[in-house]
């Protein structure tokens, strides 16, 4: 184990905010986190995990003790009647294991293409894009307690998947509670990709890009393909612009409020969706407030896609965490006032 000291942080979000950790701990497997629990001072500390850094506002420098997963492999372990069975080390980049799988002849995540992250974060937050979410892929996790450094098992139901949620972004509210916030870090993921396949393309951006190319039945590598397609021409690259992704989650509401906002604005971008809800289009509703283009310092709204704020300043400048978080809530203000929704933040603010 080596601890890295007064490291800087802003090679290691995607957003680009210039921090440091007072100190970091790379965690490539089991033995180097007992090591930290092992040591007195260093289990003292409160901890902080880092995984991709994809999702993470710095609104200064981390004083917890930094743990960075940079847990690696993967691997096919078996196939079932149903699903054919994938493990990935959580500090692989989710991207690349997705491009792995197709290259196996494994479908299943193409719809997850090209989202930012580690494997590790997947459950965390519950990725999903273009019909498909974690969950409807998900078999269990390993994970290590940080006060102990016992491993644990956790399948799905004991994972608690809801929309861009889990059970590791709770904190125990009460000591019977199983909120797993602070309390653990995933080492690997196991995936249960379906044998029997069908493409998901409910998504119109999709359902077009099947038309155009004539086909009913894309294979999973198209849709791959399609999906990078689409993903580059809306999202910027946080390698040329800092960025956390979509910054705010799609509200869901009542079919009852949804009929109220479009008798105001008919062209208001929704999905029916099967519990009978409807959601909205956060990054809609943020055009229409007229927030496309916007800045707060060096923190702007993406003028390809209002639901992005990026870095304008720059790796020389970059934007501080306490003009994003400006930004945002100014844009929330405007959402509220307007339509009477409150948009919910994706990324972790620390």
């Amino acid at each position: 184990m080596i601890v890295e000291r007064n490291l800087p942080l802003q090679p290691l979000n995607s957003f680009g905010i210039a921090a440091r950790a007072g100190e970091l701990v790379r965690v490539r497997g089991e033995a180097d986190l007992r090591a930290v629990l092992a040591d007195p001072e260093l289990a003292a500390q409160p901890k902080f995990v880092l995984g991709g850094g994809s999702n993470i506002v710095l609104t200064g420098d981390v004083r917890a003790l930094v743990l960075k997963v940079e847990v690696a492999g993967r691997r096919v372990l078996e196939q079932t009647d149903r699903h054919t069975l994938v493990e990935a080390g959580a500090g692989e980049n989710w991207h690349d294991v997705v491009t792995w799988t197709l290259d196996q002849d494994l479908p299943g995540l193409e719809n997850l293409a090209l989202i930012p992250g580690t494997v590790g974060a997947s459950p965390v937050q519950n990725i999903g894009a273009y019909g498909v979410e974690l969950q409807d892929r998900f078999h269990e996790l390993d994970a290590i307690d940080l006060q102990t450094g016992e491993v644990f098992t956790l399948d799905a139901a004991q994972c608690g998947f809801g929309y861009r949620d889990s059970v590791f972004k709770h904190t125990a509210a009460t000591p019977g509670d199983f909120g797993l916030a602070g309390r653990a870090l995933i080492l690997r993921v196991r995936l249960a990709l379906p044998r029997a396949w069908q493409p998901e393309l409910s998504y119109l951006d999709l359902a077009r890009k099947a038309q155009e190319a004539g086909t009913a039945q894309p294979s999973a590598r198209q849709i791959g393909d399609w999906v990078v397609e689409i993903r580059r021409a809306k999202l910027p690259d946080p390698a040329v612009i800092g960025n956390a992704g979509s910054f705010f989650k799609n509200p869901t509401v009542t079919p009852e409020q949804c009929a109220d906002i479009i008798g105001r604005d008919p062209k208001l971008v929704h999905y029916p969706m099967p519990d009978g809800s409807v959601k909205l289009a956060a990054g809609w509703l943020i055009d229409a407030c007229g927030w496309r283009g916007k800045r707060v310092g060096n923190a702007g709204v993406y003028d390809k896609q209002a639901l992005v704020l990026v870095n304008r300043g720059g790796p020389e400048q970059p934007a501080t965490g306490g003009e994003v978080m400006t930004l945002a809530k100014a844009i929330q203000t405007s959402v509220y006032e307007r339509f009477g929704i409150r948009l919910e933040p994706e990324p972790v603010v620390v």
